[in-house]
């Protein structure tokens, strides 16, 4: 109930804040004296409609692409004695994080990695690839298995998606209106629009989608900051810390779909601009973090 009062209160903020500012910075008084006549109220209206539902559409379908993209078989019934042990430990700590039991899964891959998503915090999949299991101790397992329940615990998977909802919000919004001010002020188009409307709009939207992008990443990885002390909580932090530097030995590896990368506990290395649009801070920051916070 809380998630969705937030959701509410987030998109009706942004209609009423934007509202104002465009009002106050009479954008629309001077549209209007260009001959422009946008009617802004419609137009935030229809961006926040499609950008946040766009937004939760996708989280509501996450458990079942991430099962369908991966191939994640869920422990419904456990086979083996591994099975069994990891579907007790993810109980284990989703009771102590106060979160209702999620799905276990494991996927199919050689490369170490695990992911955690679905649309709440009583509703979600943790999964765990074949390379972690036959890559790391189980002591190292279970710090990976209590830094995807803190991201469950912490709500990460709805707060990431109202943060990439307002974004997108934002992105549909000014690319419309940029490509309407082209369209009416500079190549004075007086009826419907023309061809520089939607070429304008367009570009406007790929060069504000990529801006955009920066902004949702740079919340990414603070989540993995806080997922590991969350890790290190309900698994011990030396646990969390050897889990980490296991995954830095198979750093260069990719196990996930990049639809995925953003919900896996690593990624590759990135250097210079891109590390603005990486999901996930590099490892051994992450080691350093947990080795000189508190505990």
């Amino acid at each position: 109930m809380k998630r969705v009062f937030l959701f509410l209160a987030t998109n009706i903020a942004i209609l009423v804040v934007l509202s104002i500012t465009l009002s106050l910075l009479g954008v629309d008084r001077i549209l209007d004296e260009q001959g422009v006549n946008l009617d802004l109220r419609s137009l935030l209206i229809f961006s926040a409609v499609f950008g946040m539902g766009g937004a939760f559409i996708s989280l509501a379908m996450s458990k079942w692409s991430a099962k369908r993209m991966t191939g994640a078989q869920v422990i419904d019934q456990p086979g083996n004695e591994t099975e069994a042990w990891l579907v007790n430990i993810v109980s284990n700590q989703a009771q102590a994080a106060g979160i209702g039991m999620p799905e276990v899964a494991i996927f199919d891959s050689p490369a170490p990695n695990a992911f955690a998503t679905g649309m709440s915090r009583n509703k979600a999949l943790v999964a765990v690839s074949s390379g972690l299991l036959s890559n790391m101790k189980r002591d190292e397992v279970e710090a990976v298995l209590g830094h995807e329940v803190s991201h469950v615990a912490n709500g990460d998977m709805v707060t990431l998606t109202l943060i990439q909802g307002v974004v997108n919000t934002f992105v549909i919004f000014f690319s419309r209106v940029i490509g309407h001010v082209v369209d009416r002020v500079i190549f004075k188009v007086e009826r419907g629009h023309g061809p520089a409307f939607w070429i304008t709009s367009i570009i406007a939207q790929v060069v504000l989608g990529i801006l955009a992008s920066a902004i949702v990443m740079w919340f990414s990885r603070h989540r993995e900051y806080r997922a590991d002390e969350g890790g290190a909580d309900l698994a011990g932090r030396q646990k969390m810390i050897a889990a980490l530097q296991r995954l830095q030995m198979a750093s260069g590896q990719a196990s996930l779909p990049d639809q995925l990368a953003a919900f896996g506990i690593s990624e590759r290395k990135a250097d210079g601009i891109k590390r603005l649009f990486m999901s996930h801070p590099p490892l051994e920051e992450r080691i350093a973090a947990l080795q000189n916070s508190r505990g």
